[in-house]
């Protein structure tokens, strides 16, 4: 019987930056599509049509210990992927103890910072909303999934999804 991988340890950067003991969550963007109902002549129920990527974008949520300079810095960044995230994480099964090396790589910028309750003697914290255009997921080395929403690429798995639309439309 095989059990799953589960998170042991993490750590986050922001452009670099380790924020070990700092991180306490990170929720990583969720991979979802734009899809209509269809149903045609000839057919006896509906097909969802993919039309792309969601209307909700990617988007990685962190929440941080304490007061991050850095991230408030980052506030109204001009460059749509002027911000440059990294996350590793270290997944262990617990039925032969081998580990999964997990690295999750965005550029994007914040569109919320959420200071929290501050309480004098109580633990604070705030949360960071940053909206991506750029998302790549390595398992053990191995590039899983590498989404460029302005580079129009969707590797998954190593098969280009858009390299004929690309090759249609002329973009190299």
């Amino acid at each position: 019987m095989a059990l799953p991988p589960k998170l042991k340890n993490m750590n986050f950067f922001n452009e670099g930056n380790s924020y070990l003991g700092k991180v306490k969550t990170v929720t990583l963007p969720k991979l979802a599509r734009k899809t209509e109902d269809y149903r045609g002549g000839g057919m006896n129920g509906t097909v969802k049509v993919d039309l792309g990527m969601s209307d909700d974008g990617l988007v990685l949520e962190s929440t941080y210990g304490g007061l991050d300079l850095l991230t408030l810095r980052q506030f109204g960044m001009e460059k749509i992927d002027g911000v440059y995230l990294r996350f590793a994480g270290a997944y262990q099964r617990d039925d032969d103890g081998e580990y999964d090396a997990v690295e999750v790589v965005v550029k994007g910028r914040h569109e919320e910072i959420d200071g929290g309750e501050s309480t004098p003697g109580e633990d604070t914290e705030h949360k960071v909303v940053t909206n991506c255009v750029y998302y790549k997921l390595t398992v053990n080395g191995v590039v899983e999934v590498e989404i460029d929403i302005l580079g129009m690429k969707e590797m998954i798995g190593g098969v280009d999804r858009l390299e004929k639309q690309r090759n249609i439309l002329g973009i190299l």
